[in-house]
This record gives structure tokens, C-alpha cells and sequence, in this order.
């Protein structure tokens, strides 16, 4: 999950009565097994699995696909843009008008196998086609929207980030995405995947991932002597790691179970981790690793560490890592891995822009 505002998710059956699912993909099926080959196995649509769910809590769920994944002017409208057709504005026109009877929208858009794989390259990150635009009408209609992704690399989704209240990424789900997407925006499961990838704001920022060496997303002055104003994006819509849960987590006490250690020591780290929210979840502990000073250029910070751990409301439990010899090593100006002595830096969160816990340690000379 990578937006949840206002906690519009999970859905309230009692208060969201009137249900508008639409988009290109909510009766999509051939991304279910295009990355699983020909298992035969029952297909679900993420229409169908909110349909199926609705049955019997009094909730009406009506369906208008609204837009196709692609245009007809499509790739090239990616670089030169086109107006609606007539056919595109009618069938945008239908979606709109049942979203103004209804009490929510879910919106189930992204990419299709036909956008996504080898030699499959885009030249833009944003929705294909003409998604935003029926989106930009469809919020037009004051209703509380639920922009479900499916698609099979990260997209630059600003505009629906910055104007929409709730995001869900599923990727690309196999065979019963209909039942898994339906559990998760009702609140049967709780939520709490975390992405492997960062989002990029831009296909101009790529090559951009995590880790990231220092300055790779430096901005310029905007202001002073060498200020001539600001000309470029910065940093990541997603970052790696991050994801949303229904409930909260809270990181205390982290301790060392020593501040010095010799370059073939290892080290333990332990955090304790509350759930201060009032439902049961799951929260993946992350632990990154930084050298401070060396003699070669590294990343600003590494992964070095996770764990898994579901809690009750008001539960707490001792998350424990170990830093290993190999986890500080470096590959050095000699092309040899060695771990260098000096100062490391310890970063807990739940993602690599949240990390809020941060103690370090030394590593003396042998």
C-alpha cells in the first residue's frame, strides 16, 4: 500500500454502500498467467473479486471499463500528445456518470503484458494511454478514489500521488488477484509488503535506484553566489522498502552489543518493535549499514539486514540482527574485498527513508 489518506482503506462496507469499479484492468486476465505460464488454473479478475466479496453485506458494486490501457495513437502519444477520441470521451463520459451515483471509486489501472517485458522498453514512466486523463475526470466528481496498479515495472505516478487519496501497488498478480486485491481493500488482510524497487518521479532521473552512491541526486543551489535557480527533480516518489499496514509500528531501544569491534568481529544489533495501532499486523524491521569515511567511493547506505514480524495491538518483541565481517567489507583500490578500520553508522526503520533508530560503532585496526 503506498498512499492510505485519511484511512479510506480498508473500505467500510457500512458507510461506502454504492461501488464504481473501472479501468483497463480490473477485467484483465492475461497478466495472470503471463508470467506463470500455462497452469490452467481458475482466473479471477479484480472486478469480479469485489463483486464477490460485496455479495451479501448490502453493497452495490456497478462496472464501467472507462478507458483502454493504450491508445490508438499509442507508443507515439507517449512523446506527442493527442487529444480524446470521440469513442474515448463516450466511454469516459459512462464511468464519470456512475462515479457521481456511487460512494467510492475504485480505480483499477497500469500496464498490460502487451506493455511490459523483454524488448518491451518505454520511452515515459507515467499511466499509458490516456488513464490520467480519465482519472483527472473522474476525480471531477468529489468521490473518494482507490487507484489500484497493476503493472510490471515502476511508474512515475505524481499526479496521482499528489490527487489521489489511496494507492495500492499489486504488481502483477497471478490467477486469484481478484480474491487477494478484494481481502486487502476490505481490511481482511492486513497489508504489509514493502517495495523491492524505488519509484523514480521522472524517467529523466533513471538510472536511478537504491542503494545510491553520494550526490547521485544532488540538487543545485536555488539561491546565494552559485544559485541560478533550481532546474531538476530530486529524490524518489517511493523509496525502497517502503509500504503502507493498517495499523502502526513504533522502533525503541536500540542497543550494540558492542561499540568496537577488529575487522573480523561480528557485531549484534537489537531493536524492540511495538504495534501501537488497534489492529494485528505484520512489519518488516530493516536494518542499513554506512561507512563513514573510505578510501574508495561507496554507497551512502546498504541493506544489511530484515526481518519479518507480525504483533498484536499493543504487542512489542525484540527484533535481533547480526552484522557480519562481509556485510562492512569493501572492494578496495586493489580490486580486494577488505573491511576498512573506522567508523560505521547503524540506521532501524521500516524503509530507506524512514529509518528513525541510529547508533555507531568503531572498527579498529587488527
Amino acid at each position: 500500500m503506498l498512499k492510505n489518506e485519511q484511512q479510506l482503506l480498508p473500505i467500510d462496507v457500512n458507510k461506502y454502500k454504492r461501488i464504481l469499479v473501472t479501468g483497463p484492468m480490473a477485467e484483465a486476465t492475461n497478466y495472470t498467467t503471463s508470467r506463470y505460464g500455462p497452469s490452467n488454473n481458475p482466473i479471477t479478475t479484480i472486478k469480479d473479486g469485489i463483486i464477490e466479496y460485496a455479495k451479501g453485506k448490502a453493497v452495490q458494486v456497478n462496472y464501467s471499463k472507462g478507458v483502454d490501457v493504450v491508445d490508438k495513437n499509442w507508443p507515439e502519444s507517449e512523446i506527442i500528445p493527442t487529444d480524446l477520441s470521440k469513442e474515448e470521451i463516450e466511454s469516459m463520459s459512462e464511468g464519470v456518470r456512475l462515479g457521481k451515483e456511487s460512494d467510492l471509486i475504485i480505480a483499477v489501472m497500469g500496464e498490460s503484458e502487451r506493455e511490459v517485458g523483454e524488448s518491451r522498453s518505454r520511452s515515459d514512466l507515467n499511466l499509458p494511454g490516456k488513464q490520467r486523463d480519465y482519472l483527472m475526470k473522474l476525480k471531477e466528481t468529489g468521490k473518494p478514489i482507490v487507484l489500484v496498479l497493476v503493472n510490471g515495472r515502476p511508474l512515475s505516478v505524481n499526479w496521482e500521488n499528489k490527487y489521489l487519496p489511496a494507492i495500492v501497488e499489486t504488481w502483477f498478480l497471478s490467477g486469484q488477484s481478484g480474491h487477494v486485491v478484494a481481502d486487502m481493500l476490505f481490511g481482511e488482510y492486513n497489508p504489509s509488503g514493502k517495495l523491492p524497487i524505488s519509484f523514480p518521479k521522472s524517467v529523466g532521473q533513471i538510472e536511478m535506484n537504491f542503494p545510491t552512491k553520494p550526490g547521485a541526486q544532488a540538487g543545485q543551489p536555488g539561491v546565494g553566489p552559485n544559485g541560478w535557480g533550481n532546474s531538476r527533480v530530486v529524490g524518489f516518489l517511493y523509496p525502497f522498502g517502503y509500504g503502507l499496514s493498517y495499523t502502526d509500528f513504533q522502533f525503541s531501544n536500540l542497543r550494540l552489543n558492542k561499540k568496537q569491534i577488529r575487522p573480523t568481529d561480528s557485531l549484534t544489533v537489537t531493536v524492540d518493535v511495538q504495534n501501537i495501532g488497534k489492529r494485528k499486523g505484520a512489519e518488516v524491521v530493516q536494518l542499513y549499514v554506512k561507512d563513514v569515511v573510505s578510501s574508495v567511493t561507496t554507497y551512502e547506505m546498504d541493506l544489511r539486514g530484515f526481518e519479518k514480524i507480525e504483533l498484536n495491538p499493543g504487542e512489542k518483541k525484540s527484533v535481533q540482527f547480526s552484522i557480519l565481517p562481509a556485510h562492512l567489507e569493501l572492494l578496495d583500490q586493489y580490486n580486494k574485498w577488505t573491511v576498512e578500520p573506522g567508523k560505521f553508522e547503524i540506521f532501524i526503520g521500516n524503509s530507506s527513508a524512514n529509518l528513525p533508530l541510529k547508533d555507531s560503532f568503531d572498527v579498529t585496526k587488527e
